[in-house]
């Protein structure tokens, strides 16, 4: 595809403010295309779909940049060894002095170095644990892969084949998802926003990964169920399909913003049992309230997000060893309060969408080793009760090179009757 001047300058600039990592790369891009509101659909596409393939293969591509790794060399690179752009279509962009070095770009070898060869930055690598080299390499190049567009079905409006049906006769390109069984993977991106499906609550957005940590909650008619860290709320909805919109469902969060969002798509639902309740911090009163009532505890933990890469490639710079450590004392202190909730007998899931052990089973030995009340309930064992033909040990552990779904963990814990 020709790249014109006027297309370029703006990836360069997109890519400088996306280079700085001060703010979310998707924000950038918002910002910018806002600013420059007459950019066409063609030229909004070339530059967001560059720029972010920059970002997912930033390790690979600084190398072949050589002494000068600034934003343009950057972006020449990204077009032409990622975006596959020969050298005729960047005539009037390429300057004559660049024309040998961006030639030898595309079959360059890489450098022996394992942040170059798996897309990753070292100080992930370091924290990602003891792993085989290849086994790093095939994770990060899962991750600077494209994530599918997945969606799940209200089953309290619609059963997934009646939703797969309807779609299809719509024109859209789509299957059921491998593992959960309320899932619709489709092919491609296409507009939802106005699809009666989506209108009318039958479907929502919402990855694999996710509906499985919410399917792991066991959530059931008439419970007391608490969803500790909501957001904008994903698996709320989820849960409250579960309960049959019966029992009290309770979603917290400490953002005014996150609950806000949840409005508009709980009223989609149809669901009339949820309670979303802004909280200031994980020890409020309106959370001790509950305590030892709750059937059910979801923690979808606040963590850095890099099981999310497919999605938020600028997540890996703009996290870092010293915001981890910070996480993990949130994630400590979230985790002991909402264990106070749960009744005997009753389950609490601890989940990120992270894949570092000291996010994930880290936690949860630490936990389980001052909290002998609870025990861990093997997560493979849960999955096939449910007929979900997934084994991936006692916790839930999945990967985008092996799963197709963001990256996920979950720990599913019971407190002894």
């Amino acid at each position: 595809m020709k790249v014109n001047v006027s297309q370029f300058n703006h990836l360069e600039q997109v890519l400088f403010a996306m280079l700085r990592f001060d703010r979310p790369a998707d924000a950038v891009l918002t910002a910018h295309f806002r600013q420059h509101s007459k950019l066409g659909g063609t030229d909004r596409h070339l530059i967001a779909e560059t720029a972010f393939a920059c970002l997912r293969h930033l390790e690979t591509l600084r190398p072949l940049c050589g002494k000068q790794v600034n934003s343009r060399r950057l972006a020449l690179a990204t077009l032409v060894r990622i975006g596959g752009t020969n050298l005729r279509e960047l005539d009037g962009v390429m300057k004559e002095t660049e024309r040998e070095w961006l030639a030898s770009v595309k079959g360059a070898e890489l450098p022996d170095d394992l942040s170059a060869r798996s897309g990753l930055p070292g100080w992930v690598i370091g924290l990602l644990g003891e792993q085989e080299e290849a086994d790093v390499i095939a994770l990060g190049k899962g991750l600077a892969s494209y994530a599918p567009l997945d969606l799940r079905v209200n089953t309290l409006k619609m059963k997934r084949d009646d939703a797969l049906i309807q779609l299809q006769d719509s024109g859209i390109a789509c299957e059921p998802t491998p593992y959960s069984p309320i899932g619709i993977r489709l092919k491609g991106k296409p507009a939802l926003a106005r699809h009666p499906l989506f209108v009318g609550g039958a479907i929502e957005v919402q990855d694999e990964g996710s509906q499985l940590l919410g399917l792991l909650t066991g959530a059931r008619r008439g419970e007391m169920v608490v969803d500790f860290c909501a957001g904008a709320g994903g698996k709320t909805l989820l849960l409250g399909a579960q309960m049959a919109s019966s029992g009290r469902l309770y979603a917290f969060d400490i953002s005014e913003k996150r609950l806000a969002n949840l409005k508009p798509r709980l009223a989609r639902s149809g669901l009339s049992n949820v309670n979303s309740t802004l909280i200031a911090h994980e020890n409020d009163t309106k959370v001790k309230r509950l305590a030892g009532k709750a059937d059910r505890v979801l923690v979808d933990a606040p963590c850095s997000g890099l099981g999310t890469l497919r999605r938020n490639p600028d997540l890996k710079y703009r996290q870092s060893v010293e915001s981890v450590a910070e996480l993990n004392a949130k994630q400590t202190a979230i985790l002991a309060s909402a264990s106070r909730l749960v009744r005997a007998g009753g389950r609490l899931v601890y989940a990120t969408c992270s894949l570092l052990p000291a996010e994930n089973q880290d936690i949860v030995n630490a936990f389980l080793a001052s909290h002998p009340e609870f025990e861990l309930l093997p997560a493979n064992a849960l999955l096939a009760e449910m007929k979900i033909a997934l084994d991936t040990g006692d916790y839930l552990s999945l990967r985008p090179h092996l799963h197709n779904s963001d990256g996920f963990f979950a720990a599913v814990l019971q407190r002894k009757a």
